[in-house]
């Protein structure tokens, strides 16, 4: 079996593969998008604590990665690296869920910023400042810190999560993409979802939306976010975390003025 040329690209394997589904083909399309598994994974390692192992990550992924290969429709009108992404993304999750590796303590911290977010920012009708939260949940600023550092295992991937919106099928932010086959109602719900994320990421203060843009749609490490904004990579990680609690309480607002 020959490897895929870098040259001329995966393309005439497409077609074999999904003209004849010859394991070969497949094989050969596993191999050469086999960096993405590893990229995935080293994101949403960044974010995790250090006792879990990133091959481990790379070892869920790759289940993600034929999945997307088995499943993928080259005439749906979007980039595989962007549809395989997301399943990658997702295989990785479900099988950290399925260990449970969060301990309960940490989800309950997370619930509770949550709601106080949601609270404030109902009372406040804009989002509320750092201050204002560690005011709520009756703790420091500092002490609000270190529980943004906690629950970053959780934040870090939650826009890569599955979201569900009035109660209807879930989707990932990938999902949002669109596919030019589906019917106007598919598009409507995209259209709809893609306008709540962006009118919730706009309340947002400038630094949250920065991380947000340069992490998932610049592809920039929060490292390197970090030097962009002349903060450390664990500073980062902390303002990523908020932003995405704001997020996911935003949406749940949204979801019971819905209901």
């Amino acid at each position: 079996m020959a490897d895929i040329d870098n040259t001329t690209g995966p393309g005439h394997v497409w077609a074999r593969y999904k003209a004849t589904g010859d394991q070969s083909d497949r094989d050969q399309l596993i191999v050469y998008y086999a960096p993405l598994v590893k990229y995935v994974a080293g994101r949403i390692a960044s974010g995790l604590p250090q006792n879990v192992d990133q091959s481990d990550l790379v070892s869920y992924g790759m289940f993600g990665l034929i999945d997307a290969i088995t499943k993928f429709d080259p005439d749906r009108g979007f980039k595989f690296e962007t549809y395989a992404i997301a399943r990658i993304k997702g295989a990785v999750l479900d099988e950290l869920r399925s260990i449970d590796w969060v301990p309960r303590s940490v989800r309950a911290k997370a619930k509770s910023v949550e709601l106080a977010m949601s609270k404030l920012e109902s009372e406040l009708h804009r989002a509320p400042t750092d201050e204002e939260i560690a005011v709520e949940l009756d703790i420091t600023p500092s002490q609000l810190n270190t529980v943004y550092s906690q629950i970053s295992s959780l934040g870090m991937v939650a826009l890569d999560e599955m979201l569900s919106f009035g109660g209807g099928d879930s989707m990932s932010v990938g999902d949002t993409l669109a596919d030019r086959r589906e019917g106007p109602g598919g598009q409507y719900e995209r259209v709809e979802m893609r306008q709540l994320l962006g009118a919730a990421i706009n309340r947002m203060g400038d630094r949250e939306k920065i991380v947000l843009t340069l992490y998932y749609y610049e592809g920039l490490t929060l490292a390197e976010i970090g030097k962009v904004l002349g903060v450390t990579e664990s500073r980062v990680c902390q303002i990523h975390t908020k932003a995405v609690l704001q997020l996911r309480s935003r949406l749940q607002a949204l979801e019971r003025e819905v209901v």
